[in-house]
């Protein structure tokens, strides 16, 4: 690592190919809430801000074009990040305060696309970090509150800048992780496809796809919050029932939804993520950016097995995918592609939607509508209608952090985190981010609406909650 005086390094790199499968979504949006006992000033939060900048590269760019319309980012010209403080009416006033942030598109091309929003009292406060996919994953914000915190604890503290991001490409993939030939002959042609048909996009048709998804899409968070003791008496259980948090998580939410909404065929179809950090070439540790996996079982809940012999049916599932290949494979194929086919998913996905009354209505209409490469794609991947459920149930989860819980005369109470998504909410049915830290559990339920009301997802919540402690 090196020290402040290294922060004046320019940075400048292309966007990667799975970076570029986020580029101008309206939706992909990590967060991370962490909840603060004792006063935090705007003025010190702003030089905490500071300081973590010089300390994260990603936190120091925006995003440029060239002349081949080719993303790159850069630290030339990157503005400030967007600060905002705001009175704490209730514990969970954030909610209402990311709910409306989130609507609010980037400017990518102006300054780094993450902000800070402190939900603030003299006494405990949340502070929002509300940051774009293309700059991080969950892990990257886990890291980056603590940072923050231990800034916030001791103003004095030196930096220690951290090297530029690792990019995840064919270079950095483990070895063991190999497309046959006939997939790359595949994804060849796809290319070759694409090549007749390419269409570029921009900020403005950013700008108008944002404005209307979220004007479309309600999406809804519901927070679990586990006491120590609850915390410390699931991790005992979970060990007793020879199964990880991580597993037993995954089984009541796919349990629950079955009990509560009768069996579905989208149940079965379920998605973990995993950390990449420690499987790359070159192993990195902090650094924020996409470092992200997951594997998708298929997984029939069966209720009369009881709750934690599904869960050990499950466990069983899993154990065997957490490998390179099972982690990595999806993010090769995506390495081949021209990166542009990725950035056009979500305009293909949602560009229907678009209002006549909005600039670039035509065009995104228009492209919605062609059978090109893009389209191809979505079909393999049954993923080409909004109604269609691609999973049932995603989730997230940090595990245990050892973070400190006392930073000078602050400490830190819990971390809540929204991991966010590269699909469109409505074609999952339940999102779930899970983090320990400070001793406690915190899980954090996002839906759309149009797939699922809040009152069932309560149901839900209660009777994954309800099989976690039976």
């Amino acid at each position: 690592m090196t020290t402040e005086a290294s922060t004046t390094k320019q940075y400048n790199r292309k966007v990667s190919n799975l970076e570029h499968l986020f580029s101008r979504s309206p939706f992909s949006i990590v967060t991370m809430v962490a909840r603060i006992k004792g006063d935090v000033s705007e003025g010190a939060l702003r030089m905490a801000i500071f300081k973590v900048q010089q300390r994260h590269p990603n936190l120091r760019v925006r995003i440029k074009e060239d002349e081949h319309h080719h993303p790159w980012f850069t630290t030339e010209g990157a503005g400030e990040i967007p600060v905002e403080v705001v009175p704490r009416e209730s514990e969970h006033h954030w909610i209402d305060i990311h709910h409306e942030a989130s609507k609010i598109p980037f400017e990518f091309d102006q300054r780094p696309p993450i902000r800070f929003i402190l939900v603030h009292s003299s006494q405990v406060s949340e502070l929002i970090i509300l940051c774009h996919h293309i700059i991080c994953d969950g892990m990257s914000l886990a890291y980056l509150a603590r940072d923050l915190i231990v800034h916030l604890g001791n103003p004095e503290s030196q930096v220690d800048v951290l090297p530029d991001p690792v990019i995840v490409d064919q270079d950095s993939i483990p070895e063991d992780v190999t497309l046959n030939g006939v997939i790359k002959y595949f994804l060849k042609k796809i290319n070759a496809q694409w090549d007749g048909e390419r269409i570029h996009f921009d900020w403005d048709d950013y700008r108008d796809l944002n404005e209307t998804y979220w004007s479309k899409f309600r999406h809804q968070v519901i927070p679990v919050e586990l006491s120590e003791e609850e915390t410390t008496a699931l991790v005992q259980r979970c060990r007793d029932e020879r199964v990880t948090v991580n597993t037993a998580l995954t089984a009541a939410f796919v349990g629950a939804q079955y009990a509560v909404q009768g069996d579905q065929p989208y149940h079965s179809k379920i998605g973990v993520a995993g950390d990449l950090r420690g499987r790359l070439k070159t192993p990195i540790d902090e650094v924020m950016g996409f470092y992200a996996g997951i594997v998708m079982p298929k997984f029939k809940y069966k209720s009369k097995l009881g709750f934690w012999e599904n869960a050990r049916k499950l466990h069983r599932k899993l154990t065997p995918l957490y490998t390179n290949v099972g982690l990595f494979k999806q993010h090769l194929m995506w390495c081949y592609l021209e990166p542009d086919i990725l950035e056009a998913i979500n305009f293909k996905k949602l560009g229907g939607l678009v209002p006549k009354a909005l600039p670039r209505y035509q065009k995104l209409a228009d492209f919605s509508k062609r059978d090109d490469a893009v389209l191809g794609i979505l079909k393999r991947g049954k993923m080409d209608s909004l109604e269609d459920v691609i999973m049932g149930t995603a989730v997230t989860n940090l595990t245990r952090l050892d973070f400190p819980r006392n930073y000078g005369d602050l400490e830190l109470d819990r971390l809540i985190m929204n991991p966010g998504g590269a699909f469109p909410l409505v074609t999952v049915n339940v999102v779930v981010g899970a983090v320990t830290c400070a001793g406690k559990l915190s899980l954090l339920l996002e839906f759309a609406e149009e797939r699922i009301d809040p009152s069932t997802m309560e149901e839900i919540k209660d009777q994954a909650i309800q099989f976690l402690f039976e």
